[in-house]
C-alpha cells in the first residue's frame, strides 16, 4: 500500500512543502494534518480522504440529516465534544459507537470519550465544520450551565479582578479556573453562538438584567440575571471590548475577537447608559460561518441567470440594497465567490471584514487612522484592479470615487440602505450626485429583505382556513394559487415554537434599461422610475414573496412583515 508521503505527493502536495510541514510539525508538537492545513497546502476535505484511506475509516463529507444518540449529549459535556469536535453519529450492533472526528491522528481523546460512554468507539472521519454543525444542533436544548455559573458569583467578589482578566482572543468554551463572573458571559455567548443568534442585548431592567438573543431577525428573551451580577456583567463585557469602565455615563462602543475551539468569532459591542444601567448589545460575527453561494440563498432561476451575466461585465456599478440586517453582505459575498480570481483582481474594502474570500485582497476600514471608505476605493484605483467591493455608500465623496472607477473600466459593488430598487436612485440624486453619472455608472440594483422558512421539524399542510385566506388576500393571493392548502408550523422545541427555522431571502432585481436611463435623467422620482421598470418586467419584492409562499417555504404572515412599507 502507498506510504502517506506518496499520498499527500499524488494529491498535489510537493516533497519541498511536506517536508517544511514535517520540520513544522516537529518545532510545534502539532500533528502533521494539521500543520498542512495551518499552511493551507491542500484543502481539509482532500487531506481526510486521504487519511481515511490510510488509516481504513469511513469518510463522510456531509453530516446533514444526522441523528446523535441521546446517550452521547447525556453523558459527555459540551465542551469536551467541541474543544476535541468529536461527535456521535450512530450506535452498531455489537455495541460501539461511531464517532466522527476531522483529527484522525490524535487518539487521546477517542480513548477518553470511550471511558465516558462506557462503550468502544469506532472512528468516522468528517470535515470539522460539519462536526461543529451537528454538535450544536445536538446540544441545542441543553441546560448550558447558566444557573450553575450564576450561583458560583458571590455578592461579595472583587469586580474589578474577575473582570480584568482577559486573553487576546477569549476561548468561551475554556471555563475551567476561570472567574465566576468570566465562566458566566463565556457560558452566555456559547449558548448564543449554538443558538446561531446574531446578537446579545444585556438590558437592565429595576429588579434584574434580560438576557435576549436575536435569532433569525427576531428577539427572544433567555436567562433573566438578579440585579447583583449587572456591574460585574458589564464591566467584564466592557474589558472584553477594550472600553473604559469607569465611564458610565457616555455611549462606549468596542472591539472583541472571541475564540470558539479553532473558530474565531468578531464580537462588535456597543453600550448606552439607561436610566436603569447600562446597556450593552453585542454583534457577533461567525468567521467560521458558512459562505452561501448563488443557488442557496433564494435566488430564482431567472434571478440567477441575470445576476451572473452582470457578474460579467467589466465596468459599472452593481448595487444591493435594503435595510440594515436584511443579507446584503452575503449577497455581495456570493456574487463574489462566483467571479474567477486567477484571472481578475478584486479588491474589497469593508467595515468590518465579515468572511474570508479566498483570493480576494480585503481591506478593513479604519476612521481614527484617515482610512474611509472613499479614501480606500481611490487607493484601489492604483492597484490594477477589475472588480472592487466597496462596503457601503453613505456619502456624496465616495458615490463619486465609485462612478468614476465604474467609467473608467471597473466593475464596483456596493451597499445602500433604501426601501426597495427605484428609490436608490433619488438616494444617490439626493446626496448630490449628478443624474446623468447614475444613469451612466450603475448597471443593476438588487433590493431584498430576509423572510423566515417553515420549520422543516413542525411544517404541516392543511386546507385554507378562513384566517389563511384573508391573509393570502391580503399579500395579492388568492387560495386556488396554493392549491387551497397552506404550509405552516405548528410550533417545537427546535423553533422555540415560532414555527419558523431559518430564513431565505425575497428579491428585486432591477436592470437599467435605456428606457430608464432616459427616466433618470430626465428627473424622474421613484414612483415614476418604479413605473417604468415594472412595465419592463420587474418583479417586486412582494411579487417575490408571493412565489416563496407558492413554494410553502414561507407564510403570508413573513412577507407582509418584511414589505409592509412597499407596494405593488
Amino acid at each position: 500500500m502507498a506510504s502517506i508521503s506518496d499520498m499527500l505527493i499524488d494529491a498535489g502536495l510537493t516533497r519541498d512543502r511536506l517536508e517544511e510541514c514535517r520540520q513544522l510539525s516537529a518545532r510545534s508538537g502539532d500533528s502533521l494534518d494539521r500543520s498542512i492545513l495551518q499552511r493551507e497546502y491542500l484543502d481539509e476535505v482532500t487531506l481526510l480522504q486521504i487519511y481515511a484511506k490510510l488509516l481504513g475509516f469511513e469518510f463522510r463529507k456531509s453530516l446533514e440529516g444526522t441523528k446523535v444518540p441521546a446517550s452521547f449529549v447525556d453523558n459527555v459535556p459540551v465542551h469536551f465534544a467541541r474543544n476535541y469536535n468529536l461527535i456521535a453519529l450512530e450506535g452498531s450492533k455489537d455495541g460501539t459507537v461511531k464517532v466522527a472526528t476531522c483529527q484522525p491522528l490524535t487518539p487521546n481523546p477517542m480513548d477518553d470519550l470511550a471511558a465516558l460512554l462506557g462503550q468502544e468507539v469506532d472512528a468516522v472521519i468528517a470535515p470539522r465544520l460539519e462536526i461543529t454543525s451537528l454538535i450544536a444542533r445536538a446540544y441545542r436544548h441543553k441546560a448550558d450551565g447558566v444557573d450553575e455559573a450564576l450561583d458560583a458569583v458571590s455578592e461579595d467578589a472583587d469586580i474589578g479582578s474577575m473582570a480584568a482578566e482577559i486573553d487576546e482572543a477569549e476561548d468561551v468554551l475554556d471555563v475551567s479556573n476561570k472567574a465566576p463572573i468570566i465562566k458566566l458571559v463565556n457560558t452566555i455567548l456559547f449558548q448564543a453562538l449554538k443558538l446561531r443568534a446574531s446578537d446579545v442585548h444585556f438590558q437592565p431592567y429595576a429588579d434584574r438584567m434580560q438576557v435576549r438573543f436575536r435569532i433569525d431577525g427576531i428577539l427572544y428573551d433567555m436567562d433573566s440575571i438578579p440585579r447583583r451580577v449587572q456591574d460585574a456583567i458589564i464591566s467584564r463585557v466592557k474589558v472584553m471590548g477594550k472600553m473604559d469602565i469607569a465611564e458610565r455615563r457616555l455611549p462606549q462602543d468596542g472591539r472583541a475577537t472571541i475564540r470558539l475551539g479553532d473558530g474565531e468569532v468578531d464580537v462588535r459591542l456597543s453600550s448606552i447608559p439607561t436610566t436603569d444601567g447600562e446597556r450593552i448589545v453585542m454583534r457577533l460575527l461567525d468567521k467560521t460561518a458558512k459562505l452561501y453561494r448563488l443557488p442557496e440563498i433564494g435566488l430564482s432561476e431567472h434571478n440567477i441567470d441575470l445576476l451572473e451575466q452582470y457578474l460579467t461585465y467589466n465596468h459599472g456599478i452593481i448595487l444591493v440594497t435594503g435595510p440594515t440586517g436584511s443579507g446584503k453582505t452575503t449577497t455581495l459575498y456570493a456574487s463574489m465567490s462566483e467571479i474567477d480570481t486567477t484571472k481578475k483582481n478584486v479588491l474589497t474594502i469593508e467595515d468590518p471584514v465579515e468572511y474570508a474570500l479566498a483570493g480576494v485582497s480585503q481591506v478593513q476600514v479604519n476612521t481614527k487612522k484617515g482610512l474611509t471608505f472613499a479614501t480606500g476605493l481611490r487607493s484601489f484605483l492604483r492597484q490594477d484592479p477589475d472588480v472592487m467591493m466597496v462596503g457601503e455608500i453613505r456619502d456624496l465623496e465616495t458615490a463619486e470615487v465609485a462612478i468614476r472607477a465604474a467609467l473608467t473600466g471597473h466593475l464596483v459593488f456596493s451597499t445602500v440602505h433604501t426601501n426597495d430598487a427605484p428609490s436608490t436612485i433619488t438616494r444617490m440624486i439626493d446626496q448630490g450626485v449628478e443624474p446623468y453619472l447614475v444613469a451612466s455608472s450603475v448597471v443593476l440594483i438588487i433590493a431584498q429583505r430576509l423572510v423566515r422558512t417553515v420549520c422543516r421539524h413542525c411544517l404541516v399542510t392543511k386546507p385554507c382556513s378562513d384566517e389563511w385566506v384573508a391573509k393570502l388576500r391580503e399579500v395579492g393571493l388568492g387560495p386556488d394559487e396554493v392549491d387551497n392548502q397552506m404550509t405552516f408550523g405548528e410550533g417545537c422545541d427546535e423553533c422555540f415554537q415560532s414555527g419558523y427555522a431559518g430564513r431565505t431571502a425575497i428579491y428585486e432585481f432591477m436592470p437599467i434599461s435605456e428606457e430608464l436611463r432616459t427616466k433618470i435623467m430626465e428627473g424622474g422620482n421613484a414612483t415614476e422610475i418604479k413605473k417604468v421598470a415594472v412595465q419592463g418586467g420587474l418583479i417586486t419584492l412582494r411579487e417575490d414573496g408571493r412565489m416563496k409562499i407558492r413554494e410553502h417555504l414561507t407564510t403570508p404572515d413573513e412577507v407582509l412583515r418584511v414589505t409592509q412599507l412597499d407596494l405593488d
